[in-house]
């Protein structure tokens, strides 16, 4: 990872549900390398500071957010709340002043019972999530087949880097 990142984003942490702090070791360090990973793999070196808030939820907390924002009232694994539109990124990340990329919202029983499903360890699920909401945060979706391939392109490179298989490997061959 780039050094130079971590010292370029201030990361406000809020973490509501404390099993994300027994299942993930050293928790603050492992959200900020997360974080600055996927960054830096989707976007390069930024001349501008970053801010991003991530929280780490519960399922009722993550489902009155999905209800309140998305009209979708049920728990779901990730939400991202980006400040940006994906047009105003590029060129916000290209100047001096700091950027609020947003907020990541990640709910620890969602993910729990994802990986109940899929066999996956749950660090590496979670480390999944965090990625993909960071990615929302820089404009990318997956809304259409084509942007949702790039998407997954990315989230696999960046999840490489990170030491970690590849998520969709099981939906190719199943």
């Amino acid at each position: 990872m780039d050094e130079e990142l971590p010292s370029r984003l201030e990361l406000d942490l809020r973490i509501e549900d404390p099993r994300f702090a027994e299942a993930i070791p050293d928790l603050t360090s492992w959200v900020r390398q997360v974080v600055a990973t996927a960054l830096v793999e989707a976007i390069g070196r930024p001349r501008a500071p970053m801010e991003v808030a991530v929280h780490l939820v519960d399922d009722r907390r993550i489902q009155a957010l999905n209800a309140q924002h998305r009209g979708h009232d049920r728990p779901t694994d990730v939400l991202s709340f980006p400040t940006l539109q994906p047009e105003e990124v590029a060129p916000a990340l290209a100047g001096q002043v700091p950027v609020v990329l947003g907020d990541v919202v990640v709910a620890f029983d969602s993910a729990a019972r994802d990986v109940a499903s899929t066999g996956r360890p749950l660090a590496a699920h979670l480390t999944h999530l965090l990625v993909h909401g960071t990615l929302h945060l820089l404009g990318h979706d997956h809304q259409r087949e084509a942007e949702a391939r790039r998407m997954e392109a990315l989230e696999r490179h960046i999840l490489a880097r990170l030491g970690l298989p590849d998520p969709y490997a099981h939906e190719v061959s199943s």
